[in-house]
């Protein structure tokens, strides 16, 4: 004998107070159909039982937030592209099994597979953001929480354009980013490899014929050839030193443990520290003020923004905050005593919620922030080029004064 699925749920009723209980419903769409019906905006459902053994794939925990690592998630860019055409659509009035429908025609090789099967399950009958969640891996987490978070308020052309905005901000942000890193990056492996050539070409061809007249060579100019040597003959056991770093750095960030230090650590970087801080508020505050002019209560954004950031210290703070704000803290307070975030940050929040604007105040901090990450990195670039440069000018120059000395010395004993 088989049993319907019941799926638990929570929600906010038209007076934004929070509801919890259970439904029985065939299907997920079916079930917050019912719920929405009732007069309940619902932001959180697991499924507790399914008809039969043979139907459990059908259902899946409508929390799952971990990608599948055999897909590969949209690329940024595409991304955008994909969001801002079904936006477009149905903003036009068409249905959003019509509007992927069209999409899909514009796409080739394995987007459109995965668009395909985007189409097919809205077809089918589950929502948009439900059929996102069963192609684990393809759209990140922020994506389909707030494509949910639109076809709940009724606005899912509003929240696209919305979101497509925000995924434009982190491109660019990232770029700002990976622009300011681009030159030192090239000092610095230019630095590398001019060290190399001259440890193991120059130094030993210079060197030899002094070794070979029986010359005592200078202090300097030992270390320089016994580096030289490790580098020639023992190369085997730098490269091995350098592989068991690497495998002990990945290994330790693959525990929570490790991660959440290695973060720690970045977080107090000078001026990258603050760089990497800053991008993660942009992100945070867009998402949050996005989600709250839908319709969504601050709780639930700020746990939704928590996927808009990979840094475990700030995720770890803004899950604080949500459950103190839960147990009836206020927003600034809650902020201010996870001490992840600036003062200025945590006045935003409770000047916010206390004139009752804290959307627009969120936007205003994002432009804000957004031009300092703009000036960080600049400055970052700014401090970072001169030290390599330094670091190679300081090098070359070793390398140089310790096979010209002994040449010189030699020069004055004749």
């Amino acid at each position: 004998m088989s049993h319907m699925p019941v799926f638990t749920y929570k929600a906010t009723d038209l007076d934004l107070t929070q509801v919890e209980g259970d439904t029985v419903a065939d299907t997920p769409r079916q079930a917050r159909d019912q719920l929405r019906d009732r007069g309940l905006n619902v932001y959180e459902m697991v499924l507790q039982g399914v008809t039969s053994s043979s139907n459990l794939a059908g259902f899946q925990n409508l929390r799952m937030l971990t990608p599948f690592r055999g897909r590969k998630l949209v690329g940024g860019a595409r991304l955008v592209e994909i969001i801002r055409e079904l936006a477009t659509l149905l903003g036009v009035g068409m249905t959003v099994t019509d509007a992927l429908d069209t999409i899909v025609r514009q796409h080739r090789g394995w987007m459109r597979m995965e668009l395909m099967q985007l189409k097919d399950k809205v077809a089918a009958g589950s929502s948009l953001a439900d059929a996102m969640r069963q192609l684990p891996g393809v759209f990140d987490a922020v994506t389909i929480h707030m494509t949910e978070v639109g076809e709940s308020a009724g606005t899912l052309d509003q929240v696209l354009n919305e979101l497509a905005t925000y995924k434009e901000r982190v491109a660019q942000l990232r770029g700002k980013i990976s622009s300011a890193l681009i030159y030192p990056a090239i000092v610095f492996t230019t630095g590398i490899g001019v060290a190399i050539f001259l440890m193991s070409y120059v130094v030993p061809n210079l060197l030899q014929s002094l070794i070979e007249s029986g010359h005592k060579l200078p202090t300097v100019t030992r270390i320089v050839k016994g580096a030289s040597d490790l580098l020639i003959h023992r190369w085997w056991l730098l490269l091995g030193i350098v592989g068991f770093v690497v495998f002990l750095g990945l290994a330790i960030h693959t525990t929570h443990r490790g991660k959440r230090a290695i973060h720690g650590m970045l977080l107090r970087l000078p001026l990258l520290g603050e760089l990497i801080r800053k991008q993660a508020v942009v992100r945070i505050a867009f998402v949050t003020s996005t989600l709250m002019r839908s319709g969504i209560p601050f709780e639930r954004a700020i746990a939704i923004a928590q996927q808009s950031t990979s840094n475990l210290i700030l995720r770890e703070a803004l899950d604080a905050c949500e459950k103190a704000v839960l147990a009836g803290r206020d927003i600034g307070a809650a902020l201010e005593h996870t001490r992840a975030f600036s003062p200025t940050v945590v006045q935003v929040f409770a000047l916010g919620q206390q004139s009752g604007r804290l959307e627009e105040m969120l936007d205003c901090l994002a432009v804000d922030y957004d031009r300092q990450v703009t000036t960080a990195a600049a400055r970052f670039t700014a401090v970072l080029e001169p030290i390599l440069i330094l670091l190679l000018a300081t090098i070359v120059g070793t390398v140089a004064f310790a096979t010209i000395l002994p040449i010189l010395e030699v020069g004055n004993v004749l």
